[in-house]
């Protein structure tokens, strides 16, 4: 029997199609199992699970994307981002597989230039969307008649209450983006945002530029307010927005691993400053003039324009077939 099986073997390997395990001399039991298979590297089928790629750990070239403005674009020259569909899911779960600290830190700033596809949308949104959305990166959400409104709250001036007011006769929910110390100076309009069913986001404690951090104190600055928030709100926060729109790789990456998407806009426009407010028609017409499948609106809760024409910008956007989501 042992003779055979190895003329068996001799056979089949000299014809490249299995290698055989030696008969061992005391191995009087041996039979036919004795034999493993094994399938050369050129023969395999489509069947076989190709290897995952390994994640980009760069970011892009030294320099920054300006706010939205009547020129420029916010893609530095030169780059040759990939061409996306738009229609991807994007990614939640964390990918990271090396150590965080090895990635790009180079700082990137973010605004969605002016330059936009067929269907309203940035193109540097669905380019960003698509190098870095495997860090839980949010720049545009999925090609759909949807958008998302939020606010940021760095210090209250007196117009989140009216806010509020009208995202609650319009049924319609929004993220309020807080800092510490908003948390802090206004608890009761915090557990308003969470009675009425909105999302509060981490806009970290000290509204610092995360780059600029070490990878400790960032931690330390989102953890922060983090554990605050649960400890007096029993609320998990689970989306992030970077002060001032500015990331890199590993900062994405970072907050990934703390549980956190880091979501920054696909419109914005010049509310913030108290003194300047824009003039409420110009307004009205710039925020609605913008709709697009999957938008993530940035407007800022101390502008008393925005409080104004919120309600017509919920109705005329809505009345374009949009849905207001809630992002999540």
């Amino acid at each position: 029997m042992k003779q055979a099986i190895a003329l068996l073997c001799a056979v089949l390997m000299a014809a490249g199609l299995v290698s055989c395990k030696p008969i061992a001399e005391d191995e009087s039991s041996a039979t036919e199992s004795s034999m493993v298979s094994s399938v050369p590297e050129d023969s395999q089928t489509e069947s076989s699970t190709p290897s995952e790629e390994p994640v980009e750990s760069s970011g892009l070239p030294e320099g920054s994307f300006p706010e939205e403005s009547d020129t420029g674009s916010s893609v530095p020259e030169g780059e040759n981002l990939p061409e996306v569909s738009g229609e991807e899911s994007i990614p939640v779960e964390p990918v990271i597989t090396t150590d965080i600290s090895s990635l790009d830190n180079t700082k990137i700033q973010w605004g969605p230039g002016v330059q936009y596809d067929e269907k309203n949308r940035p193109v540097s949104c669905l380019q960003l969307q698509e190098k870095y959305g495997q860090y839980g990166a949010v720049f545009l959400e999925e090609d759909q008649p949807v958008l998302y409104l939020t606010f940021d709250e760095g210090y209250e001036n007196g117009f989140t209450g009216q806010i509020l007011d009208v995202l609650k006769e319009k049924e319609t929910s929004a993220v309020f983006f807080v800092t510490m110390p908003f948390v802090k100076d206004n608890p009761d309009l915090i557990q308003r945002m969470i009675d009425e069913g909105h999302v509060v986001g981490n806009h970290s404690t000290k509204h610092l530029s995360m780059p600029d951090m070490t990878m400790e104190d960032m931690e330390k600055d989102l953890m922060e307010l983090h554990t605050y928030m649960e400890e007096n709100f029993q609320y998990t926060m689970t989306l992030f927005r970077p002060p001032m729109g500015e990331f890199s790789v590993r900062t994405l990456a970072l907050a990934q691993k703390l549980g956190y998407r880091s979501v920054f806009w696909s419109f914005a426009y010049a509310d913030w400053y108290v003194d300047n407010q824009p003039d409420p028609t110009e307004a009205l017409e710039k925020v609605t003039s913008r709709g697009h499948n999957g938008g993530v609106f940035l407007l800022h809760a101390v502008s008393e324009t925005n409080a104004k024409i919120l309600g017509d910008v919920i109705d005329q956007l809505t009345e374009q077939g949009f849905t207001i989501g809630k992002l999540q």
